[in-house]
């Protein structure tokens, strides 16, 4: 059999498998809650595994082989802390209170709940206009993933690979919601984790293992090898940072805590969430290794395609880019899921004040989220370079407007109207200022809009009036 007939058949029959899980999601989506938040009824391994797939997407798979192949075994960094902030800390901060919360004021949305906990309908109108412009950027990422991988493993033109995923996901999350979203990313989580280990350890085999790796590193480099290395500790830490500590402000992350059944279910998740986000590591050890392999590569985010192309077989191949799409698919699904909920019930149905019944509120999500894919595409076609720098403009962006404003919600009885959206406009403007300026200090945006956000939630709450205690108890569910 063929290398092409191979990666066919290996496709094939994982878009047939996405196909069924689409086809008995749509059947379990009745309402308009259903579709964006599965009716709340998810459970932990679902919840977890899904979290992991959206997480660690293309974005990551080659996007972090990119930064390996470039700047080295310092990005194994960024990885681990993916782990500890990103999926351990996060699930035991966040997550039971979001979804006691969120329950109690009844909100299926980030920018829902910032707008009740807060009694500011501002704050719906501009999360919501955040999340859509910017999440389409992280498609881009997404997709441009996606297209690098059929395009050096199939030689499919890159736009071909491109139009191919994202239509396959526009349709299966148009009409499944929500739980297309989760249990296709439970099947995706570990369609990618097998593909990781096993293009791993091909990867070492071929290389003579770690050690052998380190050594022709440093003969190219030494900064490879070292920490900060050839980086730099600004550009280490900001990426870290975003990649990390970002997760906590955005939305289809945080959506997973909203749809959980009960917060019994969270401890589980936490442990499978953490053991599962360890995959992250890979990509970026992988990267480091394509740079001994195959030093000369003029586009970084070919690295793990042009590895796995050379140290598997074409069965292994053909796992290795299933492994990518599904990492893909299931990011670029959850973020429709999200925008199409912002655009609907948080702009529409919020700012805008415009009531629509079950039905047309169902039609609409589905609608948008068509829209927000097709325009995805659109852009995809001809995006920069670096799969990373996409990610990291959007999630800088994004994380800090809504972070803090999320946090000290969930924690901080004080925080007050005026101080959240102070936060929420101070972290925005800045982190986009000082992106334009070119990231001086060679700090991303996401640092200092993190950092005024936070010194702007603090001062501006403290300055102003306290929210009634009546809403407070409400909130915190201590009314009496």
């Amino acid at each position: 059999m063929s290398s092409t007939a191979i990666y066919i058949c290996v496709l094939g029959a994982y878009m047939l498998a996405l196909g069924v899980v689409g086809i008995a999601a749509t059947r379990r989506t009745r309402t308009a809650d259903d579709y964006h938040l599965g009716g709340r009824s998810v459970g932990a391994w679902v919840t977890a595994l899904s979290y992991v797939a959206a997480y660690f997407s293309s974005v990551v798979i080659i996007g972090g082989g990119g930064f390996g192949y470039r700047y080295g075994m310092a990005t194994l960094w960024i990885g681990a802390i993916n782990v500890l902030v990103g999926c351990a800390l996060v699930w035991i901060v966040l997550g039971r209170r979001v979804r006691q919360f969120t329950e109690r004021l009844r909100t299926t949305s980030v920018p829902g709940f910032l707008a009740e906990r807060f009694r500011a309908p501002e704050a719906r109108v501009l999360v919501s206009i955040v999340i859509a412009l910017f999440l389409v950027i992280y498609n881009v990422s997404i997709l441009k993933g996606m297209g690098n991988a059929f395009e050096v493993l199939m030689g499919i033109p890159y736009t071909a690979g491109v139009l191919l995923s994202g239509a396959i996901i526009i349709l299966y999350v148009a009409f499944g919601g929500y739980l297309a979203v989760v249990w296709t990313g439970f099947v995706q989580a570990w369609i990618m984790g097998g593909a990781l280990i096993l293009l791993t350890v091909a990867a070492l085999r071929a290389v003579g293992g770690l050690a052998a790796a380190n050594v022709a590193l440093a003969a190219i480099d030494p900064g490879l090898v070292r920490t900060p290395g050839a980086w730099g500790w600004a550009g280490l830490i900001s990426y870290a940072m975003i990649v990390s500590f970002g997760v906590w402000g955005m939305p289809q992350m945080i959506v997973r805590f909203y749809s959980v059944k009960s917060v019994s279910v969270l401890r589980v998740g936490t442990v499978l969430a953490t053991i599962g986000g360890s995959m992250a590591v890979l990509p970026y050890l992988d990267g480091a290794i394509a740079r001994v392999l195959y030093p000369g590569l003029t586009t970084p985010d070919h690295a793990i395609p042009v590895l796995a192309k050379a140290v598997l077989s074409p069965w292994g191949g053909a796992l290795l880019l299933a492994g990518v799409i599904a990492a893909g698919m299931s990011t670029f699904a959850a973020v429709l899921i999200i925008t199409s909920t912002a655009v609907v019930r948080d702009f529409v149905g919020g700012g805008l004040r415009r009531s629509l019944d079950e039905r047309t509120e169902l039609r609409a999500s589905r609608a948008v989220s068509a829209i927000v894919g097709i325009a995805s595409l659109g852009i995809a076609l001809r995006p920069p370079d670096l799969v990373l720098v996409l990610t990291a403009f959007s999630w800088a962006v994004i994380a800090s407007t809504c972070l803090w404003p999320m946090l000290f919600g969930l924690y901080w009885r004080r925080a007050t109207r005026w101080g959240a959206l102070a936060s929420m406009v101070c972290g925005l403007v800045t982190a986009l200022v000082w992106m334009a300026l070119g990231s001086p200090f060679g700090l991303h945006g996401f640092i200092p809009g993190l950092g005024v956000g936070l010194v702007a939630i603090v001062i501006v709450s403290l300055l102003t009036n306290r929210l009634p205690e009546e809403h407070l108890d409400r909130v915190w569910g201590t009314e009496r």
